[in-house]
């Protein structure tokens, strides 16, 4: 519980004295992880976001990711599988049409499938660590938390 204290101390120090790093934040939100504990999950599925934090009780629902996170994982995606394919037919000039029809598509799918609940992680602990929509700087009571969430 002293973890819980320390969070609750640093939650009412004035927001001048608590400067939100908005790198480590991001980061924990790619891992999947609350952007300030770092141990709770973000996600309760695959894209759907945990209104509250189970480990530190952390507000999430504010996060307003919206259509960002699609945007950028085809840009990034977009990019990479682009690259390898101009790779692939530089190298191999002989390649079977087919084949290229075959996997940039297969590549490009799971690539993107992988990388959309990441960076919609790490948009939410971006916003976070901006207190963007609503992200204050109170954590919710005890008696709060110890309420179940009804999905």
């Amino acid at each position: 519980m002293s973890v819980v204290r320390d969070l609750r101390e640093e939650a009412a120090a004035s927001p001048a004295e608590t400067d939100r790093a908005w790198w480590p934040a991001a980061r924990r939100g790619f891992a999947g992880r609350c952007p300030h504990c770092g141990e709770g999950k973000i996600f309760r599925a695959y894209l759907k976001v945990n209104d509250a934090c189970p480990a530190c009780g952390e507000e999430l629902h504010h996060q307003r990711a919206d259509d960002a996170p699609p945007y950028l994982t085809i840009f990034i995606v977009g990019h990479i599988v682009a690259a390898f394919l101009m790779i692939a037919d530089e190298r191999w000039p002989q390649l079977d049409m087919w084949i290229h029809m075959v996997l940039w598509p297969l590549v490009a799918i799971l690539m993107s499938l992988w990388l959309l609940p990441r960076v919609k992680g790490a948009l939410i602990g971006y916003q976070w660590a901006l207190r963007m929509h609503g992200f204050g700087t109170t954590l919710p009571s005890a008696a709060s938390r110890s309420k179940p969430i009804a999905y």
